[in-house]
């Protein structure tokens, strides 16, 4: 067959394909089969003598087993308690199937507000060269890819040149077509990327190739990424944009604001400059989920979620279905995808009017149906409802309105619930956190850790006085501490300080409630009664209080590093030289969890590892420092360094609660 022929054929085919994903738009993501998991989980249950089996009951955080269910049917008028009418939310394989499959694909539409608004394909990282990228690894795997820019770009004064290859830290399983928790769509005739929770909380194992489920995506290099998009002001209550009027630079360039006055806007390209400048400095592995006007990005967690409450580095998401975890997952979706959501609470979070707000969200957007152009004169929250295709809800997200909304509350600290039309409200992120609960990592392999060297590591744990924070069977005890006693970096733990004026009851729909919300709706009351006001206060920093973090639950330690809440204590295979976050992430070195364990309770170590991080003004500036949590377990507090290897052996080895 000639060359001619057979460029026709594939030209043709290409032309049907084209045709058939125009009109059908249909969406890809990445999931992997029983067999390109490396964790040993409770993941596949549904494929149990293809049963759906009951494992339990979700009743407001309280678990209730199938030999309990029996006794708590009826209430004393002869109601049923387990029942979505009161709240109780069943767990058996399709939903913890269900929560699987959410955790990997669903987007909850913000691939609207990443690449339309955003436009984090509309920069120097194409769909293109994205393709290329993973075509270059010929059916293989890579935990980091590298991706060839398409044009020169200039970043926090320094210049990324066109074919220059930039570390993404994007995941791609073997013989997977997207980066892994990028779901990909054909939509109004273009191609648009979206973001799941595996993109952060799954990993490539680089040795196998195969998914490690619920590990943190250490290396992904999330503010490179989006600061290379056209539009990454549209994240800029996330980085350290005070206020807005420092970037006005035309004051006759104005909208109407809620008070029918007119107000400038800030320079689309002053304020630009201003945000990539802060988000280039995000070491990989850590993102801000904070909209709070300072740049404090956190490192990303894992997800072996169960008994690690309360969730989230302070702790804040603590109530609500599977003891605060859905709370946490509605967080990460109806928040730190769609910064649009919060434009009725503007006003009260940031000083800025929700008209002034969306405008300045709206102005640079990539896509011309969503950019806003203020010589319209058109009201931009009027301009906003005219291209949401749900304006009755804030955002572009899938999202409802909770009972006490535009107030906050600890069920919704961020005003909205995400939930997609054909479901029921919260019902994909309860899902996620039954899937998330059955997550256990991988063993460590590693010859040296005996069953003698553990046990003398469980022994030292003790005696080093460990266990009076790290305690119970996922060795924490639910407590947040203040950071004035465990001293790490503390701008992170007063983000939600400014929460406070509209914080309200925790209210919430049925669990059987259909999204959209029917007039009618069930309405509940979360329960809040079993926490203190100060562990409250803690959380959200509110009445005068300065914050605290969570005592964080040890399981996975070996999938984990860097660690503390700022991912600032990290070490690489080579002591000498490997310290800090300038000699580890920002050299491409992945942190070894040993030495970086052994950085955690080795004052020495620890003292190098600040200095390191300390003589970076980047890391400064972000507040990354690796500081506080100072219990030591060396030779200052009278342990040996066999004391300490053998603690560190234990520590590496907890994947499960029946270990200990």
């Amino acid at each position: 067959m000639s060359k001619k022929k057979i460029f026709f054929i594939v030209l043709a085919v290409l032309i049907v394909a084209y045709a058939g994903v125009y009109f059908l738009e249909p969406k890809y993501a990445f999931i992997p089969s029983e067999d390109q998991v490396l964790n040993e989980s409770m993941t596949f249950v549904s494929t149990v003598a293809g049963e759906n089996q009951l494992h339990s009951y979700d009743l407001w955080g309280t678990t209730i087993q199938p030999n309990e269910a029996e006794e708590m049917k009826k209430t004393a008028d002869g109601q049923a308690v387990l029942s979505p009418d009161y709240g109780a939310i069943r767990v058996d394989d399709e939903f913890i199937d269900l929560g699987r499959e959410m955790f990997y694909k669903e987007t909850f539409n913000n691939e609207e507000f990443l690449t339309d608004i955003m436009g984090i394909l509309d920069g120097p990282i194409t769909v293109t060269n994205i393709s290329k990228a993973i075509l270059e690894l010929r059916g293989g795997h890579t935990n980091n890819l590298q991706v060839e820019l398409a044009e020169d770009i200039t970043l926090g004064g320094k210049t990324y040149k066109k074919g220059e290859k930039v570390d993404t830290g994007l995941d791609v399983p073997k013989g997977s077509l997207t980066p892994l928790g990028m779901p990909i769509t054909f939509a109004d005739g273009r191609i648009k990327a979206g973001v799941s929770c595996a993109a952060c909380h799954a990993t490539v194992d680089r040795n196998t190739g195969k998914v490690i489920e619920g590990a943190p995506n250490r290396d992904f290099n999330a503010g490179l990424v989006m600061a290379m998009a056209p539009n990454s002001a549209a994240y800029f209550t996330n980085t350290d944009v005070d206020s807005l009027k420092e970037y006005i630079r035309d004051s006759k360039r104005t909208v109407m604001n809620s008070k029918g006055e007119e107000e400038p806007l800030p320079d689309a390209k002053a304020l630009e400059e201003a945000v990539d400048e802060t988000l280039v400095k995000w070491p990989s592995g850590n993102f801000d989920s904070t909209m709070d006007l300072e740049s404090n990005p956190m490192q990303i967690p894992d997800s072996f979620t169960l008994g690690d409450h309360p969730y989230g580095w302070t702790g804040f998401a603590s109530v609500g279905p599977f003891k605060g975890l859905s709370a946490l997952n509605n967080n990460v979706h109806a928040q730190n995808s769609d910064t649009l959501a919060q434009f009725e609470q503007s006003n009260e979070l940031f000083d800025i009017d929700k008209e002034v707000y969306i405008a300045t969200i709206l102005q640079n957007a990539p896509r011309k149906k969503y950019r806003y152009n203020p010589d319209d004169g058109e009201k931009p929250s009027k301009f906003l409802a005219t291209v949401d295709e749900s304006p009755e809800v804030p955002g572009v997200n899938e999202m409802v309105k909770p009972p006490q909304f535009p107030n906050v509350s600890m069920i919704s600290p961020n005003g909205t619930v995400v939930s997609s039309r054909g479901f029921n409200v919260g019902e994909q992120i309860n899902a996620m956190s039954a899937y998330q609960n059955t997550l256990v990592p991988p063993r460590y392999e590693e010859e040296s850790i005996t069953e003698e060297t553990k046990a003398r590591g469980r022994k030292v744990f003790n005696e080093a006085g460990c266990g009076t924070c790290h305690a119970g069977e996922t060795l924490t005890n639910h407590r947040v501490i203040p950071v004035e006693e465990i001293q790490t970096e503390g701008s992170r733990a007063k983000a939600f300080k400014d929460t406070q004026e509209i914080f309200d009851n925790s209210y919430y729909y049925a669990p059987n409630t259909p999204v959209p919300v029917p007039d009618d709706a069930n309405i509940l009351k979360v329960p809040t009664e079993h926490l203190d006001d100060e562990q409250i206060n803690l959380a959200y920093a509110h009445d005068g209080s300065d914050g605290g973090y969570k005592v964080k639950g040890l399981i996975g330690l070996a999938y984990t590093a860097p660690y503390l809440h700022d991912g600032g204590v990290a070490v690489g295979p080579n002591i000498k030289t490997d310290v800090g976050i300038p000699g580890t992430l920002n050299k491409g070195i992945e942190p070894d969890p040993r030495n970086s364990l052994r950085a955690m309770i080795d004052q020495s170590l620890r003292e190098r590892v600040i200095a390191a991080n300390k003589a970076s003004s980047d890391l400064q500036d972000v507040h990354i420092k690796g500081v506080g949590h100072t219990y030591w377990v060396d030779e200052t507090t009278g342990f040996s360094e066999e004391d300490q290897e053998a603690l560190i052996d234990y520590l590496l080895s907890l994947t499960a609660s029946e270990e200990r």
